[in-house]
């Protein structure tokens, strides 16, 4: 046991994929858990997520060593706000929010003397949401990266550090602006790109008579998977890390100039190196362990 008593403040995919780990793995004594819909805190209670569902916040984090905030990154500022009083001195709260220093501007001012904040990000996830998307394996094998502030306290990163490892992650730490910058790179900006693309097909679906939907390639299909992701959270990760994404965008809009221009001109020859170079970073992921190589990305093999 690695916490004996650890409160979730939102009950989606994320924190409930912690809760099924945490029990797997026997890193917490008590799981409390609260969410702000009355439909949510029911479906937790009927499941079973956790030990303990309440209808506050403020009553979750109540004698709490570990105080996880997995809501919306656009609502965590008015959560530490409330929550604030009620952590007990020497709790560690931590987030797992998209986006880094947005998340600390808005929750470190309300944290209280003797409580360490430790904002961090798993680097998991699917498509879906709710208390009932989660399950114990889905950080498996995934990066946790924490982003604990200059005065942090070793100790704390450390415990805290030891249960994303034990609900199978690994633990790298981060500056916050540069974890946005990456993330605007690795996540961020393709789920945008994502969103157009499926948004541009649904136009010619209606000029098209449903073909575009009837014939989708693997291609398409995998852009409507991530389209179909959380949009009030994806509505608030490009809230909150604009400049990243306008940066990041900025640089994939020149690049899409310049094959265009060698589509139009017919230069096969930079076409070739160009695809030759993005599959390298493929085989790289691959051999990083973050995806197989199967066919068809596994599917069919379950999760």
């Amino acid at each position: 046991m690695i916490y004996r008593r650890v409160a979730l403040i939102g009950l989606g995919l994320i924190a409930s994929s912690m809760a099924h780990a945490m029990r797997a793995g026997g890193l917490a004594g008590e799981i409390v858990g609260t969410a702000r819909s009355a439909e949510t805190r029911a479906t937790a209670l009927e499941i079973g997520l956790c030990d303990r569902v309440t209808d506050s916040a403020a009553e979750a984090v109540e004698g709490a060593d570990l105080v996880v905030l997995a809501t919306p990154v656009g609502a965590m500022a008015a959560v530490a706000a409330e929550i604030a009083p009620h952590l007990a001195p020497g709790a560690t709260l931590t987030d797992v929010g998209s986006v880094k220093r947005a998340v600390v501007e808005a929750v470190a001012p309300h944290v209280p003397q003797g409580v360490r904040f430790i904002p961090g990000h798993p680097l998991a996830g699917t498509e879906q949401s709710g208390p009932r998307s989660g399950f114990a394996t889905l950080f498996h094998n995934r990066w946790c990266l924490l982003v604990p502030p200059e005065d942090a306290d070793p100790e704390a990163v450390k415990r805290l550090a030891r249960l994303w490892e034990g609900m199978g992650s690994h633990v790298e730490t981060m500056d916050p602006d540069h974890h946005d910058l990456v993330l605007a790179v690795t996540s961020h900006v393709p789920h945008l790109i994502a969103y157009t693309m499926v948004g541009v097909a649904d136009h010619l679906r209606r000029v098209t008579d449903s073909e575009v939907i009837k014939y989708s390639a693997a291609g398409f299909r995998d852009f409507t998977r991530i389209a179909a992701s959380d949009p009030t959270m994806w509505r608030d990760v490009f809230l909150t890390n604009k400049e990243a994404t306008l940066e990041v965008l900025g640089r994939f809009t020149e690049e899409l100039f310049v094959l265009q221009r060698a589509i139009r001109s017919g230069d096969g020859e930079h076409l070739h190196a160009y695809f030759t170079r993005t599959r390298a970073i493929r085989r790289g992921i691959i051999e990083a362990g973050q995806d197989t190589p199967a066919p068809d990305f596994g599917r069919g093999s379950g999760r």
